[in-house]
C-alpha cells in the first residue's frame, strides 16, 4: 500500500516531473519542479490561500510518482508531453488542437510546385505561413498557378517528360506544360522565383507587370487577353490590401492576450509575419484557476508552442509568466534561433496587446450569449415540455413516423433528440415487413414492437457479456415517446409498451386542419401549448425531422424500385448499363424518349443494346406505363 508520508521522505532533490493519481489510478495532475523534494512536499502542507481547486485535487491524491530529469528544461518538455497525452483534470488545458495551413513550394524538385500543407517538414521546400484561413491559402495557390503558369500535376519531372498528353490546364493557358518539355528548367524556375517574390510580400512588381501587359493587350485590340490581365490585377490587389497592419521592423511575432470568466478563459493570438498581420485565432482554456491569469498564459504558451511547427522570433504577452527565461530557452532550441518573450508597457506594442485582450473578451461574451440562446432553444425547451406534461426530467426523446403512397413501400422512421438537439447517429429506418396497403396504425405497431423488442434482446445480451448498455444502439430507451398524431397513435404505442412490460410516457403531437402542430395529447387530454414558446418550436422541429427522415427513406426506395421495375426487364441491360443510362439521362422518361443514336452514343451501350432499349419502350405492354 502506498504510504504518502513515507514516500515523501524518499523524494530526490533533482529536477523532474511529478504525477498525482487518485484511488482509481487516474492521473489528476502533472507538474514539473526544479526540486522534486520541495515541490511535491509543498502540496501536503497546510497552505492557506492555495485555492479551492488545488485543495480539492490534494484531497483526491491516493499516490504520486515522479520522473527525474537532468535539467529543468528537460522537465518542461516532458511535462508538456504528459499533459498532451493524458489531459489531466486539474491541469489548465488548451481545448483546441488545430493544425494551421502553410503554402509549400517544392524547391527540391526540378520543376517546383506550390502546394497546400498542414505540416512543415525539414526538407528542401520553402514554407510560408502559418495562415488562419485554409480557403485563403487555396485561393492564393490558385492565383499563383494562374499568374505564373505553374504545374499542378504530380508527375516526376524530368523523368516523365513526354510520357502523357498535356492536361487541360495547358489547353486553357494556365500551365506552361513542363511535362511536355515546352518550357526549359531555367525559364520555369524564373516563373517560380516570381511566385516567391509574391509570397514574400512584394506585390508592386507583379502589379506593375500585370498593368503593363493589360495595356499592351488593349493597344493590340486583344480585349480578351486584356480582360484576363485585368482580373488577375484585381485579384493581386485584393490579396495585397488584406495586409492592413504593418510593422516597419518586418519581423515575425505573435501577440498573445486573454480574458477570463468564472468557468473558462479565451486566449487571443494575433499572427504577425514579416511585419504584416496575416490573421488571428482564439483558443479556449479549461480548468482555469480563479485568479491565475499568469498561470493560464504560461500554460497556453507551453502547450501551444509544443505543437506548432512554426515559432516566431518574438512573443508579446499581456502578463509576465513564470519560468520566462526557461521557456525562452526551450523555444529558442525548438526554433533554432533566439526567441524573446516580452510584456510591452507603453507605445504601439502595448496597444496591440490591449487590442488582443479586447478581442478575447468580445469572443467570450459573444459565446456566452450564443450558448445562453442555444440553451434556451434546447435544454430550456425540453424543460418547458417536461413541465407541461408534469414529468420530472426529460433527456432523450424519440419520435416515429410512417411514410407510404397508397401502401407502396411502407416505411417507418425513428429519430432521436437528446437535450433538445438531434442525434442522427441514433436514427433508425424500418422497412415494413408484415403490412401491405395503407394501414398506418398497423405499420406503427410493427415499428415500435421491433424497436423495443430489439432493445430488450440487445440489453439482455450485453448483461450476459457484462458490458455497459451504452454499447448497444437500441438499449437506451427514451424518457418520452413522441407520436406523430393524436389519440390513435398514442394508444398503439401504449399497447406495444404494455405488451413488452416497458414503462415510458407517451404523448401525441396533435395537428390542426392545416397540418400544423397545435398541442400535445397526453394522459387522454389534449394540452394546448403557447405557439411562441421554445417548447412549441422544439416540438415542431421534432415533428418535421421525423417526417423528413421517413420521406427521404421512402423516396430512395421508390426511386430504386422504379429503376428496377423498368430497366431490369430489358434484355442485355445489367447493373453497369443501368447505371450509365441513369447517370446520363437522369430519368426513365428521358430514356424512353431517346432515339437509337442517342442511346448508342454512351460508351457502355453498343448498337444492339441501344436497339433493344429503344424497342422495349415501344412495344405494347402494361409494364411500359410504370
Amino acid at each position: 500500500m502506498f504510504q504518502i508520508e513515507e514516500e515523501l521522505k524518499k523524494l530526490p532533490k533533482n529536477p523532474g516531473v511529478y504525477i498525482m493519481r487518485d484511488d482509481k489510478d487516474v492521473i489528476l495532475y502533472v507538474g514539473k519542479a526544479v526540486n522534486l523534494h520541495n515541490r511535491v512536499r509543498s502540496y501536503f502542507r497546510e497552505n492557506i490561500g492555495r485555492g479551492p481547486m488545488i485543495d480539492k485535487m490534494v484531497s483526491l491524491i491516493a499516490r504520486f510518482e515522479y520522473i527525474v530529469t537532468d535539467s529543468e528544461l528537460e522537465a518542461l518538455v516532458l511535462e508538456n508531453n504528459l499533459i498532451k497525452e493524458h489531459s489531466p483534470k486539474y491541469n489548465t488545458l488548451l481545448k483546441d488542437d488545430k493544425t494551421y495551413p502553410y503554402i509549400k513550394v517544392t524547391m527540391g524538385e526540378a520543376y517546383p510546385r506550390i502546394l497546400f500543407s498542414r505540416v512543415m517538414k525539414k526538407d528542401k521546400s520553402k514554407y510560408f505561413g502559418p495562415y488562419t484561413s485554409a480557403a485563403a491559402v487555396k485561393d492564393t495557390i490558385e492565383l499563383l498557378n494562374k499568374l505564373y503558369h505553374l504545374r499542378t500535376c504530380s508527375c516526376s519531372l524530368p523523368r516523365d517528360i513526354g510520357l502523357e498528353r498535356p492536361c487541360l490546364n495547358y489547353h486553357i493557358k494556365q500551365c506552361s506544360a513542363p511535362c511536355q518539355g515546352y518550357v526549359d528548367q531555367e525559364q520555369y524556375r524564373a516563373q517560380v522565383a516570381q511566385a516567391l517574390e509574391f509570397l514574400n510580400g512584394n506585390y508592386s512588381l507583379i502589379l506593375n507587370d500585370l498593368e503593363e501587359k493589360m495595356r499592351a493587350a488593349a493597344e493590340e485590340l486583344d480585349f480578351e487577353a486584356a480582360a484576363g490581365y485585368r482580373d488577375l490585377y484585381n485579384s493581386v490587389k485584393q490579396v495585397s490590401q488584406k495586409q492592413k497592419m504593418t510593422d516597419s521592423a518586418g519581423e515575425d511575432k505573435d501577440i498573445i492576450a486573454m480574458y477570463q470568466d468564472e468557468r473558462e478563459a479565451v486566449v487571443q493570438v494575433f499572427f504577425v509575419r514579416d511585419g504584416k498581420l496575416i490573421g488571428r485565432e482564439h483558443y479556449y482554456m479549461t480548468h482555469v484557476p480563479s485568479n491565475g491569469k499568469r498561470e493560464i498564459l504560461e500554460n497556453f504558451v507551453k502547450q501551444f508552442y509544443a505543437g506548432t511547427p512554426f515559432i516566431p522570433r518574438e512573443l508579446m504577452l499581456q502578463y509576465e509568466i513564470g519560468d520566462r527565461e526557461l521557456i525562452e530557452k526551450w523555444l529558442s532550441e525548438r526554433r533554432k534561433g533566439r526567441v524573446y518573450i516580452r510584456v510591452p508597457k507603453i507605445g504601439s506594442k502595448e496597444k496591440m496587446v490591449e487590442l488582443a485582450a479586447q478581442n478575447a473578451k468580445h469572443i467570450l461574451e459573444q459565446d456566452r450569449e450564443r450558448l445562453k440562446r442555444e440553451e434556451g432553444r434546447t435544454i430550456g425547451a425540453v424543460k418547458e415540455i417536461a413541465d407541461l406534461l408534469g414529468l420530472e426530467k426529460i433527456q432523450r426523446m424519440e419520435a416515429f413516423d410512417i411514410s407510404n403512397i397508397n401502401g407502396f413501400e411502407n416505411v417507418g422512421s425513428m429519430i432521436v433528440f437528446e437535450k433538445g438537439q438531434p442525434k442522427p447517429s441514433d436514427y433508425r429506418k424500418f422497412r415494413i415487413k408484415t403490412v401491405s396497403g395503407p394501414d398506418d396504425y398497423a405499420c406503427m405497431k410493427e415499428v415500435l414492437t421491433r424497436r423495443f423488442r430489439h432493445g430488450l434482446e440487445e440489453g439482455k445480451e450485453l448483461e450476459e457479456k457484462a458490458l455497459d448498455k451504452a454499447y448497444g444502439s437500441f438499449t437506451r430507451f427514451p424518457d418520452l415517446l413522441m407520436m406523430d398524431g393524436g389519440r390513435g397513435q398514442v394508444n398503439i404505442a401504449q399497447a406495444v409498451l404494455e405488451e413488452l412490460k416497458i414503462v415510458i410516457p407517451v404523448c401525441g403531437m396533435v395537428k390542426d386542419d392545416n397540418h400544423r402542430t397545435r398541442g400535445l395529447y397526453f394522459n387522454n387530454v389534449e394540452l394546448p401549448i403557447d405557439t411562441r414558446s421554445e417548447g412549441f418550436k422544439l416540438i415542431t422541429r421534432i415533428q418535421d425531422e421525423a417526417h423528413r427522415f421517413a420521406i427521404e427513406y421512402h423516396r430512395s426506395l421508390r426511386s430504386k424500385a422504379q429503376v428496377k421495375s423498368v430497366l431490369d426487364e430489358i434484355p442485355g441491360v445489367g447493373p453497369a448499363r443501368r447505371k450509365a443510362l441513369m447517370r446520363h439521362f437522369k430519368s426513365i422518361e428521358e430514356i424512353r424518349n431517346a432515339d437509337v443514336e442517342e442511346l448508342a452514343a454512351l460508351p457502355e451501350i453498343n448498337r444492339r443494346a441501344a436497339e433493344e432499349i429503344y424497342g422495349f419502350f415501344r412495344r405494347p405492354s402494361d409494364r411500359n406505363e410504370a
